[in-house]
Formats: C-alpha cells, sequence, structure tokens
C-alpha cells in the first residue's frame, strides 16, 4: 500500500503515454522466505512466571462464566493463543485476545509508510506519490478502543493487559460476557448460547461478516485445536463435532446488511462491493484503474498481498478518491471481512510496476504498524487465503512463492525505482502459516547434499532463532563455497529471458532489519524481452512502447540443506 489516510492528490492533465520497460522485472520476481529476527527475542516473555496459560484460560472461564471452550475458539481466531511479547499487531492490538489499544501502539511503534514509489509503475505520467500517515485518536473506531474498555470491565491496568497474558485472558472474558449480558442472554454453560456475543466481539458492524467470524470461532470449537504458542505454552482445546451454534441470534442485534452485488468472491466468503471510481479527465488523463478485459486481453500470473498502511475506514475512503490509485481487495483485521472495489478483469494500481500489475490482483490487508514484532489476525489470515484460493483456481494461478508475492518481492520497474519500492507486507506476514491455510505447506526442497539455502520460518516462534539460522548459514557458505547455488528464473512474455547469479547468502530484502546477501563476481546482468502491456482504458490511445532495460540488481532466494 501506499499514501495517507488523509492525503489529497490533485489529478494530472497530461496526456498518458505509457512506456513499457517495466518487463525486466518478470524475471526477477524470485520469492524471498526469509524473515527477520524477532525484536522480542532478546527480551524475557513479559508474562514469565504467572503460570499456564492453559491455566489462565480455565481461570478466567470461571470467572466470568464464559465457557472455556468459547473463550479458546475466539482467542484462536484473534491470534492463535500467542502473546507475541507483549507486541501490538498490525492494528494495535495485544495478547492472545488481541485487546486493541492502537492510540498506545501508534505512540510506542513507527508506522509502515516507507518507500517512495508510484504504486502505477508508469515513467511516462506525473509521478503519484501521496505520503502516508497514521490514524489519529479522533480517527481510531471503537474496534480499536477494546483493551480500554475491557480494563474498566476486569479492574486491571491497561499495561497489565497488554503484557501479562493470563490477564489479557481475563480482559477478554469479560468483554465476552458484558456482550451476553447487553444481549440479554443467560451466562451459560453451553458454547451454542453464545453466538451473539461471539460475533459482537468480532467488531462488525454488518450481519454477513459477523456470522462469518462466529461461525470460524465455531468451526474451531467443533474441529478442536492443539499447538504450542510462541512463548513455549501448550494449550488445546477439545473437539465439539455435534456443536450446533444459535445463529437466529443475530436477527435482532441491529447490523446493517453489507452490498454484496458484483463480487468476485468465494461462496465461503462475505464481500462487500465498495468501486472505485474510473473517471476520465480529458487530454488523455483517467484514473484511478485501468479498464481492461482480463483474462482474454492478458493473463493473471500473481496475486500481490499488501498491507493497507491505514484504518479500513481511511483507505475505503482513498480507494473511492478518483485522482488516487487502486487495489483489488481490502480485508479488515477484527473480523477479516473483505470489500472488493476493482473488477478483476481491470488493472488496478497497486504495486508499483505497471508489468506486475497488468498481471496480478491486488489484496490489501488492514494494518499500519511495523514494529517492534507487529503480527496478523488469525481471522484475517484464514480470509485472505480463502480468497487466494478461490482466485488460484479461477484464473489458473500456482498457489507458491512465486505467483503468490508480497509487495515487498515486487521489483521497481528499473534500478533507479528500487531503493523506494515498498516493504509491505513486512517481516512477519507468516507465510509458511498462509501457505497451510492455501493447502500448499512450504516444504524445502533440496536434500541432505543439495545446493540451495531456504529460510523458511514454521511459526512465530521460529523467529526467535532466524539469526542462529542465518548465522549457520553464513558459515556454510563461507566453509563450503561449493554449496552455494546458482538461481534461475524464467520470464514467458513475448520472449524467455534468463537470469543467473550464484547466491552466497540467504535472501536480500527492503526492510528495516538488516540481512545480508553477496552475487558472485561471474554473476551477469540482464536484459529483459521486448514486450508491451495491454490492458487500456476505454478511449485511450496511448501505447507503451517496447523497450529493452539491462539490469544488473535481481533478487536471489537461496535455499539451505536440512533446513
Amino acid at each position: 500500500m501506499r499514501g495517507s489516510v488523509t492525503a489529497s492528490v490533485p489529478p494530472t492533465r497530461r496526456r498518458a503515454a505509457r512506456a513499457a520497460g517495466a518487463l525486466a522485472s518478470a524475471a526477477l520476481l524470485v520469492p524471498l522466505l526469509g524473515a527477520a529476527p524477532s525484536s522480542s527475542a532478546s527480551r524475557p516473555a513479559p508474562d514469565a512466571g504467572h503460570g499456564s496459560l492453559q491455566s489462565a484460560f480455565a481461570a478466567a472461564a470461571a470467572e466470568y462464566d464464559v465457557p472455556q471452550s468459547v473463550l479458546l475458539g475466539v482467542s484462536y481466531l484473534q491470534s492463535r493463543w500467542d502473546a507475541h511479547g507483549g507486541a501490538p499487531s498490525v492494528t494495535g492490538g495485544y495478547g492472545p485476545m488481541h485487546l486493541t489499544d492502537a492510540r498506545t501502539a501508534l505512540a510506542s511503534a513507527p508506522h509502515h509508510a516507507d518507500g517512495a514509489e508510484d504504486p502505477r509503475g508508469d515513467s511516462s505520467r506525473a509521478t503519484l506519490r501521496p505520503k502516508a500517515k497514521p490514524p489519529t485518536e479522533a480517527e481510531l473506531p471503537a474496534r480499536f478502543k477494546t483493551l480500554k474498555r475491557a480494563a474498566k470491565l476486569s479492574g486491571l491496568s491497561a499495561e497489565r493487559l497488554r503484557e501479562d497474558s493470563a490477564a489479557n485472558v481475563r480482559g477478554g472474558a469479560a468483554l465476552l460476557a458484558a456482550a451476553q449480558k447487553q444481549l440479554g442472554k443467560p451466562l451459560s454453560a453451553d458454547p451454542a448460547d453464545w453466538y451473539g456475543a461471539i460475533a459482537r466481539f468480532s467488531g462488525a458492524d454488518d450481519r454477513a461478516s459477523a456470522a462469518t467470524y462466529a461461525n470460524d470461532v465455531f468451526a474451531v470449537i467443533r474441529d478442536g485445536q492443539r499447538r504450542t504458542t510462541d512463548a513455549g505454552q501448550q494449550v488445546a482445546l477439545a473437539a465439539r463435532p455435534g456443536l450446533a451454534p444459535e445463529a437466529a441470534q443475530l436477527r435482532g442485534m441491529g447490523l446493517r446488511k453489507a452490498k454484496a452485488a458484483a463480487t468476485d468472491c468465494p461462496k465461503t466468503l462475505v464481500c462487500e462491493w465498495i468501486p472505485a471510481p474510473y473517471e476520465e479527465f480529458g487530454d488523455g488523463d483517467y484514473g484511478n484503474h485501468d479498464k481492461a478485459d482480463r483474462p482474454k486481453s492478458q493473463g493473471i500470473k500473481y496475486i500481490v498481498v499488501h498491507d493497507t498502511e491505514g484504518t479500513w475506514e481511511g483507505v475505503l475512503k482513498m480507494v473511492q478518491d478518483p485522482t488516487y490509485v487502486s487495489w483489488h481487495y481490502t480485508l479488515r483485521s477484527s473480523d477479516g471481512h473483505v470489500a472488493q472495489h476493482v473488477r478483476t478483469k481491470d488493472v488496478a494500481w497497486h504495486a508499483g510496476n505497471w508489468f506486475v500489475n497488468a498481471k496480478s490482483v491486488g489484496l490489501e490487508h488492514e494494518g499500519f504498524l511495523t514494529a517492534p514484532d507487529t503480527w496478523y489476525t488469525e481471522a484475517m489470515y484464514r480470509s485472505s487465503a480463502r480468497l487466494v484460493k478461490y482466485l488460484a483456481k479461477r484464473y489458473g494461478i500456482p498457489l507458491d512463492r512465486q505467483h503468490i508475492l508480497g509487495h515487498d518481492t515486487v521489483p521497481g520497474t528499473t534500478a533507479a525505482t528500487i531503493r523506494g519500492m515498498h516493504t509491505d507486507p513486512g517481516p512477519y506476514w507468516d507465510w509458511q502459516h498462509y501457505f497451510k491455510l492455501l493447502g500448499k505447506p512450504l516444504h524445502r526442497t533440496a536434500g541432505p547434499q543439495g545446493g540451495l539455502v531456504t529460510v523458511a520460518p514454521s511459526s512465530a516462534r521460529t523467529s526467535r532463532s532466524s539469526r542462529a539460522a542465518r548465522s549457520r548459514a553464513r558459515s556454510a557458505c563461507r566453509t563450503a563455497p561449493a554449496r552455494c547455488a546458482c538461481t534461475r528464473s524464467r520470464a514467458r512474455t513475448r520472449r524467455s529471458s534468463r537470469t543467473s547469479g550464484c547466491a552466497r547468502a540467504v535472501s536480500r530484502r527492503r526492510s528495516t532489519s538488516t540481512t545480508w546477501a553477496r552475487a558472485c563476481p561471474r554473476a551477469s546482468s540482464t536484459r529483459s524481452p521486448t514486450g508491451r502491456a495491454t490492458g487500456r482504458p476505454s478511449g485511450t490511445s496511448a501505447r507503451r512502447p517496447g523497450s529493452r532495460t539491462r539490469r544488473s540488481s535481481r533478487r536471489l532466494s537461496t535455499r539451505a540443506a536440512g533446513s
């Protein structure tokens, strides 16, 4: 994502003479499987010594008369029971229950708004670089302030709710019990009676999203879960396969009905249609996306994962500005709700690379923080995975890291633009977990004697040992250079092109954390094929002339034997 919730961008009035130098980047779409080390790795867990997390769930359930399975199910859909060392999520949520305190999080963590790219990736037009700003206190909706209410209900301090997992669980239980009472329902021991309270906990303002969230929680309860958290706590939720909730409780909650007409979404996902406007300004200028007829005019090969760098409410205002930029879908953090803005047949402006824009679908995930250890909710991961699986099946997109990209792995159109490209969704987007949800878990492909190095974190706790893993990889490459591997990638455009180079590093990312990479001296520069991007707006005669770009910069992904 790029830009500010409040920035106003005046429309340009120049004739669009689009140039197509960006096909060089097709050969560079080699994914980065590395992860930055967790900043919480060096500090002790804030709630160390407070007993087991499983016991904390049992105690909070007993204290507030909330079924333990309900408490565990809601927490799993928020954080998978992880505490993340007391660090906030990308939307300012804390602890296993994801109690939100965005004001405090914004005051203590940087905003994810670096980079100076033009999302259109079109050098023939005046550069569009609105500056991003974090949301102000007045712009934060109630769903970003649940921790304050939990503190009032539980009598616990905000600091304890942020840093102590057991206290955080108590705060979440207090919120669920309060929601049940507000609905006029008894504090029943039967989880089926808590459907409405769970739906209200999600913060969803529309009936369909609230129902989807509650259904997902009950699916977790029916299936059961067991895992070891990022703090090493073993937590289990016993399966209740025959559990049937009272979904009729939603009828009296006064929730709005979302506009789902014309959305391109799977039946298992609730999508709302909030269109991005297409407007012609005259003199060949227009916004905020390109009209096309994909996949007839050209194939859709990639799905690009972004984060919004702003709140849900703010980015919806931006995408409805015809002078701004666009993307296809936005996903909300608290409940996984999805809004579609641009039809998948049309080309949205989101990746900072015209070739990638023309052949991709862009997904923006709500989030605006990057440090110290930011993370994403399980509800949003699940909605995103459902949407990506649907789009991949519909357009024949392989479910692998060569085609499901982060914005941070999209290269600049020229060497000069690489430095300004964005870094979202950031190093703490859990690609390993995401691909498990997609049904395509990441595995190493090299055998014990293989020559590739892979850094593929399996969970949040793996990031704690990533420094040591990279150190071992460096040592292995230095002591046994022959095990370093040359990688190749091929772009099948109008003509095939190849890049090759010997990687002596794990990978190099654009981010605030430091990783390292060295290319062997024999690595050669790359020439891109000549090609044109299609998907022109109706009534526009401007063409993108073919071009050749010489690139010495490349992205190299390496894999470690036995990693």
